[in-house]
């Protein structure tokens, strides 16, 4: 019978370890806390080079040259806070940057509520392949270009051989000028664009139709709430991030307007269809003024920005995001 002999397990030989409470646990610490922040800035960089290159680097620039004049051709010459001068008793300013919140006062409230209405519509229950053909439709004049869609509605539109008038002439309805009237040349424009972009409202506010609960809608319909309260007291407020979404990417959208002024109507008849991104570009790349048409550029962002954060002031009020 084989005798066992127990193995004996050679003791362990203590690790040594430094004072976790002294200098040298601090330096671990302090390098694992520059490795990671060299990470993180890496992970960081191509943003926030695009940041410097694309919005910090020609903000920076833009507020220089304000204080210059400059015509590409000659020396800068420092003028200080004469363009901004020039500008409180500039007539045409005033009108272009009038013009533009009344595009973009408008292009909000039928962006939205027209927006809504085609996703409510969409939502219903309907056969799938229906679904399908009339989101694509309603957002396929998205991808067109503003130069195709411009040409287009100034064709069609045109007083002398648009079909537009022309089936109207057959209803023995007076078309106007569409382009050429003061009265209705900015409707005119403000249809082009809502019928370009509301694609994007559509798309915005169908997804966030679809993130109503059903059961919601379920427990008030077995309450007795009719189709409008359930509008009113459930979709509205689950709905409203999505509104404000797509309120404050309109406003910053239109407000800064500027192919279809430049192709179909060149601001005109009159400066009535002048926006302030086309006065922007005439007063820069026509008349040689870069460094007012930097003043200006300047009082566009201000105005974007102070509405922007003005919307969002206003959101704790009435935007729910629970």
């Amino acid at each position: 019978m084989m005798s066992t002999r127990s193995v004996e397990t050679p003791p362990m030989e203590p690790v040594p370890r430094g004072n976790i409470n002294g200098a040298g646990w601090k330096r671990a610490m302090s390098a694992m806390k520059r490795r990671e922040a060299i990470t993180a800035y890496l992970f960081l960089s191509p943003a926030l080079l695009l940041f410097v290159v694309f919005i910090a680097g020609p903000l920076i620039g833009a507020i220089v040259l304000s204080l210059f004049q400059w015509d590409l051709l000659t020396p800068a010459r420092f003028s200080g806070l004469g363009n901004y001068v020039k500008l409180l008793s500039d007539p045409v300013v005033l009108k272009a940057i009038w013009n533009t919140f009344v595009f973009t006062f408008w292009s909000l409230i039928l962006h939205i509520g027209l927006g809504l209405l085609l996703a409510l519509a969409v939502n219903r229950a309907m056969p799938a392949p229906l679904k399908y053909f009339l989101r694509t439709a309603y957002f396929f004049p998205l991808l067109m270009s503003w130069a195709s869609v411009a040409l287009l509605w100034k064709f069609a539109l045109d007083p002398s051989f648009g079909f537009v008038n022309y089936y109207l002439g057959l209803l023995h309805i007076k078309a106007p000028d569409w382009f050429i009237s003061p009265q209705w040349a900015m409707p005119s424009l403000i249809f082009v664009d809502l019928w370009r972009t509301l694609g994007f409202t559509f798309i915005i506010m169908l997804a966030g139709l679809q993130g109503v609960p059903v059961y919601l809608h379920e427990a008030a319909r077995i309450d007795g709430a009719g189709a409008f309260q359930r509008f009113r007291h459930i979709t509205i407020p689950i709905m409203s991030p999505t509104i404000f979404f797509a309120s404050v990417m309109t406003f910053i959208g239109a407000f800064q307007i500027f192919e279809p002024m430049f192709i179909m109507t060149q601001g005109g008849p009159g400066d009535s269809t002048r926006s302030i991104v086309l006065h922007i570009y005439e007063t820069g790349f026509r008349s040689f003024q870069m460094g007012y048409a930097s003043t200006i550029s300047l009082v566009v962002f201000l105005v974007v920005m102070v509405v922007t954060l003005l919307q969002m002031r206003l959101s704790r009020y009435w935007v729910n995001y629970d």
